[in-house]
């Protein structure tokens, strides 16, 4: 259509000689219902940090489409049985039609979150990715997860407002997940949650997401050396690891991109370095 092609016109160019660069224009957010090529937001949250912590359930909050082009696509291994303590490999969504787009989907979410825990008793916690419609109509995720927190005696769910629209790439979406951690899991620890007896050589391996098991590959040099890994982030990682974090004396960043913003955080809140 004359209107996709005049958008998409400068995606595309011939660089001449003598030249800069060739003038394509990239680098724009994505826009919302139209499937990009690239990662978005959402793709950072739920693809990258989130999406492999693997005793938790990741609800994505929207139509079908994102968490089915989402799921089942990186090959983050783990350990555990799928259903029992591990749900990775399963795909959770509100699948909104129409009416939840006029009306919003809060109360859907609600009875989602119900049926999840009745289904899955096991899971540790629930996370809430938000797809690009859960912006513009405004569903107050935070609500929601604050109240079924409560109902559930203080279980651990958390809201991550990741549309994917709000970026131009993934990176954003990696700087959300970050956040939602913090505010979450870390300033919700609580003396009950922290029973972990820490040592003089604890370390945590950031930004590791075990594609293909190299998270494992790592850990065994680390332990080698003497040294014990608390937690992994998130690649074959769990709740409790994310809670065991701020006592570890050091944390090696793999993946500099995607998880600075909480190793920074973790830095001068925790002293880590």
């Amino acid at each position: 259509p004359d209107k996709t092609a005049k958008r998409r016109a400068k995606h595309l160019n011939v660089h001449e000689a003598g030249k800069a660069d060739c003038g394509v224009k990239s680098n724009l957010k994505s826009i919302p219902g139209v499937m990009t090529i690239r990662g978005c937001a959402y793709a950072g949250s739920k693809g990258v940090v989130w999406g492999p912590i693997k005793d938790m359930i990741h609800i994505s909050h929207g139509p079908v489409g994102c968490g089915q082009y989402s799921w089942g696509s990186r090959r983050n291994y783990y350990a555990g049985t799928t259903g029992i303590d591990t749900f990775v490999t399963l795909q959770f969504t509100s699948d909104f039609q129409e009416k939840d787009i006029v009306f919003g989907g809060d109360k859907k979410l609600v009875k989602l979150i119900d049926e999840l825990q009745e289904l899955f008793p096991l899971n540790n916690g629930i996370t809430i990715q938000s797809e690009c419609p859960i912006g513009l109509i405004g569903d107050d995720i935070e609500a929601v997860s604050k109240a079924k927190s409560k109902e559930y005696g203080g279980k651990t769910i958390v809201p991550v407002r990741c549309e994917g629209f709000r970026g131009v790439s993934q990176s954003l979406g990696h700087h959300i997940a970050n956040d939602a951690v913090r505010d979450w899991i870390f300033d919700r620890l609580t003396p009950e949650k922290s029973q972990f007896e820490p040592t003089p050589y604890d370390v945590a391996i950031i930004g590791d997401y075990n594609i293909g098991g190299d998270a494992w590959s790592s850990r065994i040099l680390l332990e080698e050396m003497g040294l014990r890994v608390i937690a992994q982030w998130s690649g074959d990682g769990s709740l409790a690891e994310l809670e065991a974090t701020p006592k570890a004396k050091l944390n090696i960043l793999h993946c500099y991109r995607s998880m600075n913003y909480i190793s920074r955080h973790m830095e001068e809140k925790f002293g880590i370095p």
